[in-house]
């Protein structure tokens, strides 16, 4: 049965998948790569494994929904008030150099007009999923050149905004072929849409999530149905399902719930996005892809050379050390899923054939492949080449002592998970100690309470070993967590040995005191790196002992 029959295909190249995906480990390769050539292998040029290409394409289309949703999510009007000179400068900077010189460069080879366009937009965009995992990987998120190239990343996000929203409306056109009214009736349905997130932004997002983060699976289950949702909308009105999936994030991105949300949802979007770029192998032939290579190799090095250069001569202008540019710079020197993403609308529109979205995964693989190797060795990198990347230094630089980077927030000296009455007794008396303390709790009305006390507070679950991430770990000291025992998933492990296991896994190196009043769990927890394990009760009876000793003492003196 046909069913069955796609059963077995997802289980073949799931598995396939799941050992190209530990090849790609061993080599400290992005996934990405390892899933493109699986789709290669899987497709009719080789093994010929994928037959029921809907059920791919249906995977990869809700894959890419989450995706923008994800990115949607992060555009945070105030978050974009606050990016720094530096991010706005590069991230402006390396998209115009890109784009314009890429275009040159692409008309030199042969392309045309349309497709010299698409191309060069597309080697503009650089992955934050791969940056923000190697980084993170080397502890360098909370480096200066770390924190800029986060800020920069952001401003492309945007940019890959402008150039979605842009394409929507050039696909509009097409598709009406001139048609004056079809136009405006989808500019309608844009304006229609824009302002109905904007009054659900203003009156309903953040009480609505508010009631729907009681239970976390529920916000999670809402927030995948969001997504696919307006991007359905978006597709059934007209403007796209790329932007409907991009303005469903915009919607809750103001909300405090948004990274709760992020975190929760990024795994399932890493693994839809798995079909995305295995059918995008699959629909690639083996021969149109063997007469791209010349021009893959000419813009992989445009990309490779010209986008780290161009971040590091402007940041050597704003005064910064040229080690900060060029450890910065080495972030852009791939471009991103979005530009396959981006590829594949041009191709679905027919301003484009399959041979540009051949030309640009190969890109992709060239240029993903190699720059992880740059920025996982980029300070043996950077000892070669630093005596020739002198005229990228000002005589002073004096951006390195200035706070100019991206908005950081305020830092804090302890992170306080449970905001219970003990953990808001534990806050209380470190800020009468004049210790800063950031609080977390997966209850709404405890974030609210605490904030209501004059505490910075937000919303996040301890048992979800992705939201640590999103924490500002490095500039806090002590972890502490005051929540009573709390048991996820269907194998009952206690959320505060998964919040320990994440924080030491995210590479966190400060001091963890976690609550028990189990010797078992007390064990455990210290052997998961917990540097001091609080008994609440035994704490409560020893202090009680005290004062009721001292009291005896006063009295027979």
């Amino acid at each position: 049965m046909d069913l069955g029959s796609a059963f077995y295909e997802i289980a073949a190249l799931l598995a396939l998948a799941s050992v190209a995906g530990l090849a790609a480990v061993l080599l400290r390769q992005p996934l990405i790569v390892a899933f493109i050539i699986v789709g290669l292998l899987a497709g009719p040029n080789l093994l010929g494994i994928t037959r029921s290409v809907e059920h791919v394409d249906l995977l990869a289309d809700i894959g890419i929904a989450l995706l923008l949703f994800l990115v949607g999510l992060k555009l945070d009007l105030d978050l974009v008030r606050t990016l720094g000179k530096v991010a706005l400068a590069t991230g402006l900077g390396q998209v115009a150099f890109t784009s314009i010189v890429g275009f040159v460069i692409c008309l030199a080879l042969g392309l045309d007009m349309i497709e010299a366009a698409y191309v060069s937009v597309a080697l503009t965009f650089s992955s934050t999923i791969i940056i923000v995992k190697l980084l993170s990987d080397k502890r360098e998120i909370d480096a200066l050149h770390g924190r800029i190239a986060l800020g920069f990343l952001i401003v492309q996000d945007i940019a890959v905004v402008v150039a979605m929203m842009a394409l929507s409306a050039i696909g509009v056109g097409a598709a009406a072929e001139g048609s004056g009214i079809a136009v405006l009736q989808t500019l309608g349905s844009a304006a229609a849409a824009i302002l109905g997130i904007a009054l659900f932004m203003r009156f309903a997002a953040q009480p609505l999530l508010g009631m729907l983060a009681r239970v976390p699976e529920l916000l999670t289950t809402f927030a995948i149905a969001w997504a696919v949702l307006l991007a359905a909308l978006g597709d059934w009105s007209g403007i796209g399902m790329e932007l409907g999936g991009l303005l469903g994030g915009v919607s809750l991105a103001s909300t405090t719930y948004r990274e709760a949300v992020a975190s929760r949802l990024s795994s399932l979007r890493d693994f839809l996005l798995l079909f995305f770029f295995i059918g995008l192998g699959t629909h690639l032939d083996l021969s149109i892809l063997g007469a791209q290579i010349e021009a893959s190799i000419v813009l992989s090095l445009f990309v490779l050379i010209g986008n780290p250069l161009i971040v590091l001569a402007i940041m050597g202008w704003l005064g910064y050390r040229k080690r900060t540019g060029f450890l910065a710079g080495l972030t852009v020197a791939q471009i991103s899923e979005f530009s396959l993403i981006f590829m594949a609308m041009g191709v679905s529109l027919g301003h484009v054939g399959p041979e540009m979205m051949a030309l640009v995964t190969l890109v992709g693989l060239v240029t993903i492949g190699l720059s992880t190797y740059m920025i996982v060795y980029s300070q043996p990198l950077y000892a070669m080449l630093e005596p020739v990347l002198w005229p990228f230094e000002r005589r002073i630089a004096h951006r390195e002592s200035a706070d100019d980077s991206p908005d950081e927030g305020r830092p804090h000296d302890v992170i306080l998970f449970g905001l219970g009455r003990y953990g808001l007794r534990i806050a209380r008396g470190l800020r009468d100690a004049n210790i800063t303390v950031l609080g977390v709790d997966f209850n709404p009305e405890a974030v609210q309470a605490a904030a209501a006390e004059g505490f910075p507070a937000i919303y996040g679950d301890a048992a979800d070993p992705e939201f640590p991430t999103t924490l500002p770990l490095g500039r806090a000291s002590w972890i502490i967590t005051g929540m009573p025992p709390h048991y996820a998933g269907p194998t009952h492990l206690d959320a505060r040995t998964a919040l320990v296991r994440a924080l030491r896994d995210c590479g966190y190196r400060g001091r963890i005191a976690v609550t028990s009043d189990r010797a078992d769990l007390t064990e455990r927890l210290e052997r998961e790196g917990a540097d001091l394990v609080l008994n609440p009760l035994s704490d409560a009876a020893d202090r009680a002992v005290e004062r009721i000793a001292a009291a005896m003492a006063d009295r027979n003196a």
